[in-house]
C-alpha cells in the first residue's frame, strides 16, 4: 500500500474547511493578574545573566529593565513592569517575517527554499550552512532568516523593508518604526551576517543581492517595539492569525500553524528540545532581551530583560515563562486523563 507523503497536499481545502483547534481558555482575568504579578516579583532581583554587547548599542540597555505582558486570544491584556520601553525586535522578528513571506508564495514554496528542520547549531553558525544540504536549513537562525527577507516582494531593498514594517506593524496593531541608532550600530558590526549572506548566495539559496538583502535584514532586527507589542504579535499567532485587538486577519490560519510548527522546533536555536521539554509552547528569543510565546487558542506571552544566557536567551525571560506556562495552563503537551464515567 502507498503511504502518503508528508510533502504532499492534503484532500482538503484549508481556506473553507471548518479547523480543529486546541480548546481552552486563560484562567478568569483575576487570577491571570495574581500571577504575572507574582512572576514578576518572584524574579525581579534574579542577577544570572549578561546584555549583549557584540552589538555595540545593546550594551547600553540596562539589565534591570524587566516587562511582562500577557493578551489572551480574546484581546485582554495583563501587563507590569517596564512595558513602555522600546527596544529593538532583533531575532523575535524572525517567525513573523517569516509568516509574511509563506503568506506571500505559499508555505509549501517557502518550505522548499528555505527549509523547515532544526539545525542544532547556535543561531549565527557558517558550520551549519556548510554541513547541511538544505544550507538555510530553517528561517529562524541567521542564515535562514536573511534567505527569508530575501523572499519578501519587493525589488529594492526599501521596498523589502517597507512591506515587512507594515507587516510587523499589522501583527502589533500599530505603526513600528526602526530605531536608526541600533541600525547604525548593527550595520558597523554585521560583517558575520554579511558573510553568511555572500555564502548563501553561492550555493543558489539566496533570492535577492546579497548586500541588499543583509540591509533589509539589519532594518528588520532594528525595528523598536515594547513588550506589550510583543504579546498582542504573540497572541495574533495564538488566535490563528487574526490580531485579537484590532481584529485584522493578518496571515491565514494555514500558514499561522506552520509558523508555530518552526517556533516549536527551532525558536531557541540550539536550546529549542530543551525548552519544549520545559515550557511546552513555541517560542522565539532575541538579544535584546525579549522573548515571546504562543499558546494557541488561549493567549500569547512576551518577557523583556536584557541580561542572557551563553545561548543568548533572556535569563529572567525562561524563568517568567516557565512559571506562567504552569500555572496560566499553557503547555500544549499537559493534558488531563480522560475519567471513568461513574
Amino acid at each position: 500500500m502507498t503511504q502518503l507523503s508528508m510533502h504532499q497536499r492534503l484532500p482538503f481545502d484549508e481556506a473553507t474547511t471548518p479547523p480543529r483547534v486546541s480548546t481552552g481558555e486563560l484562567p478568569q482575568a483575576e487570577e491571570v493578574e495574581r500571577l504575572v504579578t507574582e512572576a514578576y516579583q518572584r524574579y525581579r532581583a534574579t542577577t544570572e545573566g549578561q546584555v549583549a554587547d557584540y552589538i555595540p548599542v545593546l550594551a547600553e540597555a540596562s539589565p534591570d529593565w524587566f516587562g511582562i505582558c500577557v493578551v489572551g486570544a480574546r484581546g485582554r491584556s495583563f501587563e507590569i513592569g517596564d512595558v513602555d520601553t522600546h527596544f529593538s525586535i532583533q531575532s523575535v522578528s524572525k517567525p513573523f517575517v517569516f509568516a509574511l513571506v509563506c503568506d506571500a508564495v505559499g508555505y509549501d514554496a517557502a518550505r522548499r527554499r528555505l527549509g523547515v528542520n532544526s539545525t542544532g547549531f547556535p543561531f549565527n553558525s557558517l558550520m551549519a550552512v556548510e554541513l547541511n544540504d538544505d544550507r538555510t536549513m530553517n528561517p529562524l537562525v541567521n542564515a535562514g532568516a536573511i534567505a527569508t527577507t530575501s523572499l519578501v516582494p519587493g525589488t529594492t531593498a526599501e521596498e523589502k523593508f517597507e512591506r515587512i514594517r507594515e507587516g510587523l506593524s499589522r501583527f502589533a496593531g500599530r505603526e513600528l518604526s526602526v530605531s536608526e541608532e541600533v541600525y547604525a550600530s548593527e550595520s558597523a558590526s554585521n560583517m558575520r551576517n554579511q558573510g553568511i549572506a555572500h555564502l548563501l548566495h553561492s550555493y543558489g539559496r539566496l533570492y535577492f543581492d546579497p548586500d541588499r538583502a543583509t540591509e533589509a535584514y539589519t532594518r528588520q532586527c532594528s525595528v523598536e517595539v515594547t513588550v506589550h507589542d510583543l504579546a498582542v504579535m504573540a497572541a495574533t499567532l495564538a488566535n490563528g492569525g487574526v490580531n485579537p485587538q484590532t481584529q485584522e486577519t493578518v496571515i491565514a490560519r494555514g500558514v499561522c500553524r506552520r509558523v508555530l510548527a518552526v517556533m516549536a522546533t527551532a525558536g531557541l536555536y540550539e536550546l529549542s528540545g530543551d525548552w519544549l521539554y520545559e515550557i511546552g509552547m513555541p517560542g522565539k528569543s532575541g538579544v535584546s532581551g525579549g522573548v515571546v510565546t504562543v499558546s494557541p487558542g488561549k493567549g500569547g506571552l512576551a518577557t523583556f530583560s536584557p541580561p542572557l544566557d551563553p545561548a543568548g536567551n533572556s535569563v529572567r525571560g525562561q524563568l517568567v515563562t516557565k512559571f506562567l506556562s504552569e500555572r496560566l495552563g499553557l503547555n500544549l503537551f499537559a493534558s488531563e486523563p480522560v475519567r471513568p464515567q461513574p
